[in-house]
């Protein structure tokens, strides 16, 4: 990465970052600057919590910060939350989550590393598990993180006041989460933490336990959630709407091409290695209609899959795309389900909505309506399955049946 400013590193270190308060984001941006003009390596880490197994595009978001401190000469570490997962981050949720086990969570977590170092570079990555230091906490330590804040404090976070209003339950271990986050940054001496922005209660929450310890109190740098490929809800492997770092090449590039075009400057923003000035580009070329969005779409399907495969895979992903939907004229922009084993024709006509009942479904295989990858389907007993493929039914309705991620 070419020599820059200080001010140059903050305004990309920031790029894309939001507090919901103007105000923090201005004093951390500065105290950020500060940090910098030290002229030292700075500790930058983001924890991850191995709640199932994959990581996918979402969390990337972080990582692709983590790297950019990297490239910068800090050093990234890669906090694998094996004990906060005990308790589940509440801070996205509107109810509590389900608790895992300690051997689900250790199950989960195999896999992170190797993950993570699609992004990170190996050679500067510090490598921790908060169950390290969580689990050497003693019953006055915890007594004394407590005495630190007020339920107060936790009831005006948006998700408790909703449940709280509503009456449903709030049980206290969810309000240990926060403090544990935070004991994070103390036991690892942070400079900055990375996070999502509806975490920023618990990035704060280190800062206030950081200075209780003596510690010059963590820089906070907050980014969106990234949606899935639905373009609503936040990227989640429960909701279906995942992208998985470690998909093929190919599925990787067609999910992206699925994405709705009003969701592609989140993924610019969040997820690119472009600059701002390469991103901002990119929305007013699309603004003003000199840019196609299906050149967009491409273009950071691309970059997405090089990124994370590299560029000969990306090259032959766009290649496997304009073969398969390009030159057949289908619609680039379809529904994707993920199947985790065959399934039958006439269960996944019904299930993708395109048919009000089975006995619809039969009878639109048995008419003919029905094509996989082209190929007219007419038995209603074919079993579809769990490989890359297009579903039509009808002239207007497409389904993109992909396998489900390991």
């Amino acid at each position: 990465m070419k020599k820059m400013s200080i001010d140059e590193q903050v305004a990309l270190l920031m790029h894309g970052a939001e507090f919901g308060d103007e105000q923090i984001k201005e004093r951390m941006a500065q105290e950020l600057r500060e940090r910098l003009a030290e002229g030292r390596p700075l500790r930058v880490y983001c924890g991850y919590d191995p709640t199932s197994p994959d990581l996918h595009l979402g969390h990337t978001v972080t990582m692709r910060k983590l790297r950019l401190f990297q490239e910068l000469g800090h050093q990234a570490i890669f906090v694998i939350g094996t004990y906060t997962a005990l308790i589940g981050d509440p801070s996205d949720k509107d109810k509590a989550r389900p608790r895992l086990t300690l051997e689900q969570i250790e199950e989960n977590a195999r896999t992170y590393v190797k993950q993570a170092f699609k992004i990170l570079d190996p050679e500067r990555t510090e490598v921790r598990y908060n169950g390290e230091w969580l689990s050497k906490l003693t019953y006055k330590e915890i007594v004394e993180l407590a005495s630190l804040f007020t339920v107060q404090q936790f009831l005006e976070r948006d998700n408790f006041a909703k449940r709280y209003r509503r009456g449903d339950p709030i049980w206290l271990h969810e309000f240990m989460y926060a403090l544990m986050q935070g004991y994070d940054a103390v036991a690892l001496r942070a400079d900055v933490q990375i996070g999502a922005t509806e975490q920023l209660f618990n990035l704060l929450a280190g800062r206030r336990i950081q200075q209780a310890y003596g510690q010059r109190p963590q820089v906070c740098i907050t980014y969106p959630i990234l949606v899935g490929t639905d373009g609503k809800l936040r990227m989640s492997k429960s909701t279906g709407n995942y992208i998985g770092i470690d998909e093929p090449p190919e599925v990787m590039y067609g999910k992206v091409m699925s994405i709705p075009d009003e969701a592609m400057p989140n993924y610019f923003d969040l997820v690119t290695r472009w600059t701002p000035e390469e991103i901002e580009r990119l929305k007013a070329g699309l603004a003003d209609g000199s840019i196609h969005p299906r050149d967009a779409k491409m273009k950071l399907a691309w970059e997405i899959v090089d990124a994370l495969h590299g560029r000969e895979a990306a090259d032959a992903a766009e290649a496997h795309f304009r073969r398969v939907f390009q030159e057949r004229e289908l619609p680039e922009e379809m529904p994707v389900r993920e199947l985790g084993g065959p399934i039958n024709i006439v269960d996944l006509i019904f299930e993708a909505g395109f048919a009000r009942s089975k006995s619809e479904a039969r009878r639109l295989v048995q008419q003919g309506a029905v094509r996989l990858d082209g190929e007219r389907i007419t038995d209603i007993d074919a079993m579809v399955e769990p490989r890359e493929a297009v579903l039509r039914v009808g002239r207007r309705r497409f389904l993109r049946v992909v396998p489900a991620s390991r």
